[in-house]
Formats: C-alpha cells, sequence, structure tokens
C-alpha cells in the first residue's frame, strides 16, 4: 500500500498510472474538487492537511509501506511532513515533480520568495496580474493594495474560500479572474490585454503548471514577469518521469 500525496494535475494521472500496474495506494488532498477529480479515476483519497503525526497514524492504519510525494512544487510543508514521517516510521519515501522549464530573458526577473515578488512588483506602474493563487495572496495585497499606480488583478481558483479571502483582504470583484486552469497561450494573451496588464507574478511551476504559457503570453506582448522559483528542498528519491518513479517501486 502506498500513501500518495497529490497536488497537481499530473500526480492524478501518475495515481491512474501506478494504481492500473497494481499498486494499492490512497491519495491524500487537500481540497473537495481535487478529490472528486481523483474519484472520478477510481482513486481513494483522504481529504485534509496532515501534521507529521497524522501522517504517521493514517500510515500505520492503512499499512502503507511507501510514500510517493507527488504534492505540488510550493507545498513545502507538505513535502517537509512526509519525508518526516518516511524517516520516523523508516518507510521509502519517493519524491515525483514535474520538470523545470528554463527561462533567461531580460524581461524575467527571478526571485526566490513571494516577498521579494511583491517587493520587485512595487517598482512598477498599472495592472499587476497575480497568477499564483490564494495561499500567499495576504503576501501581496499588503505591499501592492494601497499603491496609487498599481491594479492588482489576481487570477485563482473559482472558489467559496477564495472569494472570502479575496473579500477579506479588500480584493475588489472587478480585479478578480475566477478560473480554473490549465490555459491555452492564446487565453493568456486575451487576458493580458484584456486587463492592460503590465507585470506578471507566476510561479516556476513547469510544464504542467502551464507556466510555459502564461510566460510564452506574456514575452510575446512585451509584459514583463516575476518569477518565484521553486523552494530548495533536498528530496531523496527525486523523480522527474512516471517512468523513474515506477522503476524505485520495483526494486522495493
Amino acid at each position: 500500500m502506498i500513501l500518495f500525496l497529490a497536488g497537481t494535475s499530473d500526480a492524478r494521472e501518475l495515481a491512474v498510472v501506478l494504481q492500473s500496474q497494481g499498486h494499492e495506494l490512497l491519495a491524500t488532498v487537500v481540497t473537495e474538487s481535487a478529490a472528486h477529480s481523483l474519484q472520478e479515476a477510481g482513486v481513494h483519497t483522504s481529504i485534509g492537511r496532515l501534521t507529521a503525526q497524522d501522517m504517521e497514524t493514517l500510515i500505520n492504519k492503512i499499512g502503507a509501506t511507501c510514500i510517493v510525494d507527488a504534492s505540488h512544487p510550493y507545498a513545502e510543508e507538505a513535502s517537509k511532513t512526509a519525508m518526516l514521517a518516511s524517516s520516523s516510521l523508516n518507510i521509502p519515501y519517493i519524491r515525483y515533480e514535474r520538470p523545470l522549464e528554463t527561462y533567461k530573458h531580460p524581461l524575467v526577473t527571478e526571485v526566490e520568495t513571494y516577498e521579494e515578488a511583491a517587493r520587485a512588483a512595487k517598482s512598477h506602474n498599472g495592472t499587476v496580474m497575480l497568477t499564483t493563487g490564494s495561499k500567499t495572496l495576504a503576501t501581496f495585497t499588503k505591499e501592492l493594495l494601497d499603491e496609487p499606480a498599481i491594479r492588482l488583478v489576481c487570477r485563482m481558483l473559482p472558489n467559496k474560500e477564495n472569494m472570502e479571502k479575496c473579500d477579506g483582504l479588500g480584493v475588489k470583484q472587478r480585479d478578480i479572474i475566477a478560473i480554473q486552469g490549465p490555459f491555452s497561450k492564446e487565453l493568456n494573451v486575451a487576458l493580458y490585454k484584456q486587463y492592460e496588464t503590465t507585470l506578471v507574478i507566476t510561479k516556476e511551476s513547469g510544464k504542467v503548471g502551464s507556466v510555459d504559457e502564461k510566460m510564452d503570453a506574456a514575452l510575446e506582448l512585451n509584459i514583463p514577469v516575476v518569477l518565484i522559483k521553486r523552494p530548495k528542498i533536498s528530496y531523496s528519491n527525486l523523480c522527474t518521469t512516471f517512468d523513474e518513479v515506477k522503476t524505485i517501486l520495483g526494486g522495493l
């Protein structure tokens, strides 16, 4: 039995692939929508954020003998929790992470943190389109919402929690793009034009996260991009392809 941390669309695909090859697994997710997507594919799920103790309890309950961590590249705490549980219970840990896309362009500014991204954006005028989701929204509203020369437009998943968070932080309805991706390059171009975007803030999520479409669309329109780099975590058994995960599992 595998405890499988799911957090992306390609994680869902990996779960389906592993299950089709005879691996039993339970996928842990944070949201109802993520659980629904996996359940539609016939994958058993557990919903909710887990502490290290919660995860150890769940592992013991289901008799898991391995952890496959396919959480989002920016779900830093989830990965650290999984590695702690793996070490504590002495079971293997495998990390799957989508490959990086490399961008070296004069319009791209790379930063290490959300705070750095917010500070970098303060020097721009016009519409700043934020495409990093709701989790760190407060970091950007704190720095940018009261800047008279900046309109902060926030693009995020269309769920109740996100809308309530926007309302609580003072983001106006006209400045919310509530939509679920992935998005084509053409749609990104249209959105940037519609909102007269002068700066895009995004994360180094990788190809499946559609960072390439966001970036390509912005650069085609000569719009500067602030790119937040992935957290620097030292993973054991880091895989960037499904085949690598299957190979390691086959050797356990």
